[in-house]
C-alpha cells in the first residue's frame, strides 16, 4: 500500500481487530431529498418502460436459485426504494442495511473496510459533476453500494479452481481485461499468495486451465445473482440491469454479453469507473490512479465519465478518503422515507441471508432455516413479539461474517489447521462488526454474532459464560446447531433429524446448550422431546449441586440439612468437597460460579 493511502485505506483486520468500538454517530443532514411519492412514481414509470431484456433474463435465470416463484420475481422487479407499505413501522434504516451488505462484500472480496462505501460516494460525486437529476443519482447511489453484491455467487467454483476464492477476487479486482499481459502478471504474482510454491503453482495452473470459459461463467454468475439480489432488496429502476453489466466495457470487449457504449446503463458506467479508482487507490498513488483512468478512457471506461473524474480528481479523492465514508454515504441517501416497514425489513434480511448462503453449496438455505426454527422456538417460549422479531432477523443475518473466510477453509474435507480454525472462530466477530457499525442494526449485532457461544464458555468468538447469554442468544445458538447437523458438510454427511435431535439433547445435558431453548427448538422442528439429565460442572454430584445452590443463596447449614433431609455434618462434608472441586470458598464466589454455569435456571439443575 502506498504511504499516501495507508492512513485512509486499511483492511478489516487492521481497523477492527485491535481494540474496536461500536460507537458511531450518524449524519444529520441529507444533501439530497426527494418526495417519496414522486420518487416512487418516477422510478416505477422508468421500470415499466425502460427495463432491459437482460434484466428480465437475469431475474428469470436465477429465480430458482433463490427459491422464488415467477409471481414473486415479477413483484420484485417493481421499484420499491420508496419503501411505502401499509404495515407497521420499523426502526431499521434501509440505507444502513444496504451499507452493511456492502461491508460484507468488502469482506468477501478481501477489500479494505468501507471500500464499497467509497465506491458509492465517488460515483455520486461524479454523477453530481455530470449534472445528473435526482432519479439518475438514486440509481448511481444504489449501484455504487451494491456493485459487488453478486460476488459470492461463484465462490465455490473459484475455490475449486485456484484454492482461495477471496484471493482470486482481490487478485483480479480492477483488471484491464483487454490486456492478456495484465491478466497473466496478476495470476503469477497474486494467485495462491501464502500457499507456498506448490500451492501457488496449483492456483495459477487451475486458473489457466479454466481459460476464457471460466471467466465468462464467473461473470454470468456474478451478474445474474447481483441483479436478482437487487430486486430482492427492493431496488428497481436501472440498477438490476446495471448489475448484470458489472464485467462489461465501454468498447464492447467485456463479458458476458459484449454490451458497449451507450447501451451500458449510465449508473453502471459511472460505478465501474469508481470501482477501478477505489481498487487502485489501495496500492497506488493518486497520480498513478489518474494515469490509469487516462489510459483506460475510451476503452474500458466512458471517456466523458473519465473526464469528469479527472477534472476534479483531487477534490473527489479528498472527499472519499477523509472522515467516515459511512457518514457521507448516509448523508446522500436518496429516499425521504428511509425507515423500513416491518414487512420490507424481513424481506431485505432474507435477501441478505441468501447472499450469505450462496457462498457455499453446503450452506444453501441455512440462514433462513435457522431463522424459521429460532422464531418458532421463541414464540413457543412466550417471548414478546419484539423479541421474537429480533430473534428472526438476527438469525437471518447471523452468518454474514462467513464472507470473511475462504471457501478453501469452509469446504476443506479434513481437519483445520490452527490458523484456519482461528479464521472460522472469527466469523461471528465479523458478523457483529458489519452489523454493529449501523446505529439501527446495533441491537441485532450482538445477537447475530453470538450464535456459536455455549453456556460452559467453550463457544466463540467471545467464550461468554452462561450469565452473559440472554434467552434470545440461547435460542439462536440451539437453532443454528440443530440445523447445521441436518445439513451436509465437506467432512460429514447430514444427520437424520432424529439423530440430530439426540445430539442436541446431549449438548444440553452436558451443559453447553440451554435446555429450554433445546426443547423449544426440537419441538419447532417436529422432534419429540427427549429426557436428559445435565452433566454438572467441575464434576459436582447432583447432591453437591443442590447444596451449592442453597449455600450460594445464603442458606445456613442447618437449614440446608432440613431442606434436603440430610444431617448437618453431611452438609459440611458436601461443602468441603464443593470448595475443593470449584476452587472457591466464599458465598459470593460460589454464587458467581453457579451463575456462570447457569445453575439457577429451571431444568438446568437437579431438583432441590
Amino acid at each position: 500500500m502506498s504511504t499516501e493511502s495507508s492512513s485512509t485505506l486499511q483492511t478489516f483486520d487492521q481497523i477492527w481487530l485491535p481494540g474496536w468500538s461500536l460507537a458511531r454517530s450518524r449524519s444529520r443532514d441529507r444533501l439530497r431529498a426527494l418526495g417519496a411519492k414522486d420518487f416512487c412514481r418516477s422510478l416505477q414509470a422508468r421500470s415499466a418502460n425502460g427495463r432491459s431484456q437482460s434484466q428480465r433474463d437475469a431475474g428469470e435465470c436465477v429465480g430458482e436459485l433463490f427459491g422464488l416463484r415467477n409471481r414473486s420475481a415479477e413483484r420484485a422487479r417493481g421499484v420499491q426504494t420508496c419503501l411505502m407499505d401499509s404495515g407497521g413501522g420499523s426502526s431499521i434504516r434501509f440505507a444502513e442495511l444496504l451499507a452493511a451488505l456492502s461491508l460484507a462484500t468488502d469482506l468477501a472480496n478481501g477489500f479494505p473496510a468501507e471500500k464499497g462505501l467509497r465506491n458509492c460516494l465517488l460515483a455520486v460525486l461524479i454523477g453530481q459533476d455530470l449534472g445528473l437529476g435526482e432519479e439518475e443519482l438514486a440509481d448511481v447511489y444504489y449501484f455504487g453500494l451494491l456493485r459487488s453484491v453478486g460476488c459470492t455467487s461463484f465462490a465455490f467454483e473459484e475455490a475449486a479452481a485456484v484454492g482461495d476464492d477471496r484471493n482470486f477476487r482481490s487478485t483480479f479486482a480492477g483488471l484491464d481485461s483487454s490486456r492478456p499481459s495484465d491478466i497473466l502478471r496478476r495470476a503469477v504474482t497474486g494467485l495462491g499468495a501464502g500457499a507456498g510454491i506448490i500451492g501457488r503453482a496449483r492456483a495459477v495452473g487451475g486458473f489457466l486451465a479454466g481459460g476464457k470459459e471460466f471467466q465468462v461463467a464467473m461473470s454470468q454468475a456474478n451478474c445474474e445473482a447481483g441483479a436478482r439480489l437487487a430486486q430482492r432488496v427492493g431496488i428497481g429502476g436501472h440498477v438490476p440491469a446495471a448489475l448484470a453489466q458489472v464485467h462489461e466495457r465501454w468498447d464492447g470487449k467485456g463479458i458476458p454479453n459484449g454490451v458497449a457504449g451507450e447501451d451500458l446503463e449510465l449508473c453502471a458506467r459511472i460505478g465501474m469507473l469508481a470501482h477501478d479508482v477505489t481498487v487502485h487507490r489501495v496500492t497506488r498513488t493518486r497520480e498513478e490512479v489518474r494515469a490509469m483512468v487516462r489510459e483506460r478512457a475510451g476503452g474500458q471506461h466512458d471517456p466523458q465519465i473519465a473526464g469528469a473524474f479527472l477534472g476534479r480528481s483531487e477534490e473527489m479523492l479528498d472527499r472519499i478518503e477523509s472522515g467516515s465514508a459511512w457518514e457521507a454515504v448516509m448523508a446522500l441517501e436518496p429516499s425521504s422515507s428511509p425507515w423500513l416497514p416491518d414487512s420490507r425489513t424481513d424481506a431485505v434480511c432474507r435477501a441478505l441471508a441468501d447472499f450469505t448462503d450462496l457462498k457455499s453449496p453446503y450452506m444453501l438455505g441455512h440462514s433462513t432455516g435457522v431463522a424459521e426454527l429460532a422464531e418458532a422456538a421463541a414464540g413457543a417460549l412466550g417471548l414478546p413479539p419484539a423479541e421474537v422479531a429480533a430473534v428472526r432477523r438476527a438469525s437471518l443475518l447471523h452468518d454474514l461474517g462467513r464472507a470473511s473466510v475462504s471457501n478453501a477453509i469452509w469446504e476443506k474435507p479434513g481437519p483445520l489447521s490452527p490458523a484456519e480454525w482461528e479464521r472460522v472462530r472469527l466469523h461471528g466477530y465479523y458478523t457483529e462488526r458489519v452489523l454493529g457499525v449501523s446505529p439501527s442494526l446495533r441491537r441485532l449485532a450482538r445477537l447475530a454474532g453470538s450464535h456459536h457461544e455455549r453456556l460452559d464458555g467453550s463457544g466463540y468468538f467471545r467464550g461468554d459464560p452462561a450469565a452473559l447469554q440472554t434467552q434470545q442468544v440461547r435460542l439462536i445458538a440451539a437453532a443454528d446447531a440443530y440445523h447445521a447437523k441436518t445439513e451436509p458438510r465437506p467432512h460429514r454427511p447430514a444427520l437424520p433429524p432424529a439423530e440430530a435431535a439426540l445430539w442436541l439433547a446431549r449438548e444440553a445435558a452436558e451443559g453447553r446448550l440451554d435446555t429450554d431453548a433445546v426443547r423449544a427448538v426440537l419441538g419447532s422442528a417436529g422432534q419429540p422431546p427427549a429426557p436428559w439429565r445435565r452433566t454438572l460442572p467441575a464434576g459436582l454430584s447432583e447432591r453437591e449441586a443442590q447444596v451449592l445452590r442453597l449455600a450460594a443463596r445464603g442458606t445456613p447449614n442447618k437449614a440446608i440439612a432440613a431442606a434436603l433431609f440430610i444431617s448437618e455434618n453431611t452438609v459440611k462434608t458436601h461443602m468441603r468437597h464443593i470448595q475443593e472441586k470449584v476452587g472457591l470458598s466464599t458465598r459470593a464466589g460460589l454464587a458467581l460460579f453457579a451463575m456462570e454455569h447457569d445453575m439457577f435456571r429451571p431444568n438446568n439443575h437437579p431438583p432441590g
